[in-house]
C-alpha cells in the first residue's frame, strides 16, 4: 500500500484578511499563482466566480512532458475569510485534500496550506513521489510564494518554507 504524505507551508502577507480572501477566493485567480509550465487551464463553465460548499471545478494540467491531465475538485467546506477546502474527485492522486486557512495578525494575514495526497500503483506511486512528485509539488509551492509576494508585497524579514511530513 502506497503512503499518505502532508505538505504544510505557512506565509505572511502585508494585506488585509479581506483582501486576502477576497484574491484566494476566486477560482479564475489560482491561475495567477500556478506555474506556467504546467499549462493550467480552466474548463468548467459554471463553476462560479467565489468559491462555496459543493463547488466543482475543471481544470487540465500538464505535469509530465506536456502531456494534459484533467482535474476535477470539489469545493467541500468553506468558512468565509477563514478557510476552504478542495478535495480531488477525479485526477493524478488516489487522494488529494487541500486546506487553505486564513488568520487575521498584525500587519497582515497568515496563509496556511495543508495538503496530504496519495499517489496511485501502491510502491510505484511511492516511488514517483520520491523521484519526482515531491519536488514538483515543492516547486509549485515556491512559485506560489513568489507569485503571492510580487503580487501583494513581501512580509518583511519573511523565510518562507514547504514542509513535508
Amino acid at each position: 500500500m502506497s503512503s499518505v504524505y502532508s505538505i504544510k507551508t505557512v506565509q505572511k502577507i502585508p494585506i488585509t484578511l479581506e483582501k486576502a480572501w477576497d484574491f484566494f477566493s476566486k477560482p479564475d485567480n489560482l491561475k495567477d499563482i500556478t506555474p506556467d509550465n504546467l499549462g493550467f487551464t480552466i474548463l468548467s463553465k459554471h463553476h462560479g466566480d467565489r468559491m462555496y460548499a459543493g463547488q466543482i471545478i475543471e481544470y487540465t494540467v500538464k505535469p509530465i512532458l506536456g502531456i494534459p491531465l484533467y482535474w476535477m475538485t470539489e469545493i467541500t467546506h468553506v468558512a468565509e475569510q477563514q478557510y476552504f477546502v478542495d478535495e480531488q474527485r477525479y485526477g493524478p492522486y488516489s487522494m488529494w485534500h487541500h486546506q487553505h486557512h486564513f488568520k487575521a495578525i498584525d500587519g497582515g494575514v497568515e496563509m496556511t496550506d495543508i495538503v496530504h495526497y496519495k499517489l496511485p500503483l501502491w510502491i510505484l506511486g511511492d516511488i514517483a513521489n520520491t523521484i519526482m512528485v515531491k519536488a514538483q509539488l515543492k516547486g509549485i509551492f515556491n512559485f506560489r510564494y513568489k507569485a503571492v509576494d510580487d503580487k501583494f508585497g513581501k512580509w518583511p524579514g519573511a523565510v518562507n518554507e514547504v514542509v513535508f511530513g
